[in-house]
């Protein structure tokens, strides 16, 4: 006889099968952000690949495309709020598992940091022309305070939120687009499409600022509890996100570099180029519109870091990692109301503290986003190596498996050796200070966090089988094959499950 393993509905639970396939979508694309790439960050990947940069985005989409094909190996199979940390442990194991947590906790959390500046500068830049001039502090405190109220609250409404404030800008954009693209009469740009003067070099260096630009696509598989069918809607979320946002950038990076052309500004010196555009092409109300929506998108990528970081800390507090407290939910809201409130906290203190410093908030956002990228590159890279690993087990390995892997792992190589850079190397420099100790820096947090899992672990042995039994019991509610299990194990099984509730 067959028997299917469920766990004891718990008032600790989060809130089962609530969110839509379009509100799982929204995640993704909160903490991708497509509007801020053509709203204010794109000069800043044309100065590095020129006419090329459609190419960089294009290499970098399918590069992203492997990568999702190997995240899709595990969440087409099972789904957990622990997203790639709890993927990472069934390839790779608890130790690379833990190192993935806390570099997914580093990449989300510095992510919400580094776009709470942006919100703070945009807002600033927005309300000082009514004569307000509030101090960045209140601005920050303001964007931290509201995401928290939605991540505490509910997360259809934070979803709900992500999905019309994230929507909103990209339709406004897009039609944006579509009147500049009008305004050169449709015209083909033969410069980008012969990709004239653009070297190899370029299009590398394009690529590193254009995977960092992906980040975060991968965030939907944090709702794996919270999901209507998780197994189905959470892979299409991974997958459909990345190709999305990289056909957005696409065809938004070809118009703006056309539009510039002929105006005697250059793309790659304008922070507004949307805003420029706009008013080239007698619309610049429009221009007007797309810096409110940038200003909406930041705050969703606020409160679309926020819910992912906090639902790796719940998971990870119920395999015994931290206080028993972060892995509860809220028993009317069904939140993960503790780790919500400290990831908000968290999220407003380091930028505050920065600017108590008087750095610049535009600063902050490029040195907070450098360092989430060494936790989103670590991740990927342990994830492409975790799935051929994970399908061996159990007896899926194909050849073409290995395939994505390697090529995944290839892609990832390229922004890696761009962020770190080789001494002498013109393709791939050493950054400049301070972003040359960044990587050290994060060599650190790891070594630091680590550890003390292996003081954790040398105290506590048996952390390492509460982790795989807690995993195992958040993924048997979801539809996963059916197993045979003996009567022992039943019970051993059962009576892990019920300490962990």
């Amino acid at each position: 006889m067959t028997t299917k393993i469920r766990t004891h509905q718990s008032k600790h639970d989060l809130k089962p099968d609530c969110l839509s396939f379009g509100e799982v979508l929204a995640q993704s694309f909160a903490v991708i952000a497509p509007t801020t790439i053509p709203a204010s960050n794109i000069g800043l990947i044309v100065a590095l690949s020129g006419n090329g940069t459609w190419l960089s985005f294009l290499i970098g989409l399918i590069g992203l495309v492997f990568v999702s094909i190997n995240i899709n190996q595990f969440a087409s199979r099972s789904a957990s709020p622990g997203s790639l940390y709890s993927y990472i442990v069934k390839g790779l194991g608890p130790t690379a598992g833990v190192i993935c947590g806390w570099s997914l906790v580093l990449a989300y959390l510095f992510t919400g940091m580094s776009v709470l500046c942006g919100f703070a500068n945009f807002s600033s830049n927005l309300i000082g022309h009514l004569g307000i001039h509030p101090s960045s502090i209140t601005l920050l405190a303001i964007g931290a305070a509201l995401a928290w109220y939605a991540a505490y609250k509910d997360i259809q409404l934070s979803a709900v939120a992500m999905l019309w404030l994230e929507g909103a800008s990209l339709v406004a954009i897009a039609v944006l687009g579509l009147i500049i693209w009008a305004h050169k009469g449709f015209a083909l740009d033969i410069s980008q499409l012969t990709l004239e003067g653009v070297t190899p070099g370029n299009i590398a260096m394009g690529l590193v600022l254009v995977m960092f630009g992906f980040s975060g696509f991968e965030s939907a598989t944090s709702l794996g509890h919270e999901a209507k069918k998780p197994l189905k809607n959470i892979p299409r979320a991974v997958m459909g996100s990345a190709i999305m946002a990289g056909l957005f950038f696409i065809s938004m990076t070809y118009i703006e570099v056309l539009g510039f052309s002929g105006t005697g500004v250059s793309i790659t010196t304008s922070e507004a180029p949307l805003t420029f555009l706009s008013q080239q092409a007698g619309v610049g109300f429009l221009g007007e519109l797309v810096a409110f929506g940038a200003l909406f998108s930041f705050f969703a990528c606020v409160l679309g870091s926020i819910n992912p970081a906090a639902r790796v800390f719940f998971t990870m507090a119920r395999h015994g990692l931290f206080p028993t407290s972060m892995g509860e939910a809220h028993s009317a809201n069904r939140t993960p109301h503790v780790a919500v409130t400290i990831c908000s906290v968290i999220t407003f203190i380091v930028p505050a503290a920065m600017s108590l410093f008087h750095i610049k908030l535009f600063e902050c956002m490029g040195y907070l986003g450098a360092i989430c990228s060494y936790g989103f590159l670590t991740v990927y890279l342990l994830i492409s190596i975790a799935a051929p690993v994970y399908l061996h087990k159990i007896k899926k390995l194909r050849r073409r498996d290995l395939v994505f892997s390697v090529v995944a792992i290839g892609f990832m190589m390229l922004p890696i050796l761009g962020s770190i850079g080789i001494p002498g190397s013109t393709l791939f420099p050493v950054p400049e200070a301070p972003y040359d100790a960044f990587p050290y820096l994060f060599l650190m947090y790891l070594v630091v966090t680590c550890g003390w899992f292996v003081m954790q672990r040398l105290r506590s042995p048996e952390i390492i089988l509460t982790m795989e039994r807690g995993i195992d019991a958040i993924n048997s509610k979801f539809d996963e094959p059916k197993t045979l299990y003996p009567a022992a194990q039943l019970n051993a099984i059962q009576i892990d499950r019920d300490r962990l509730d």
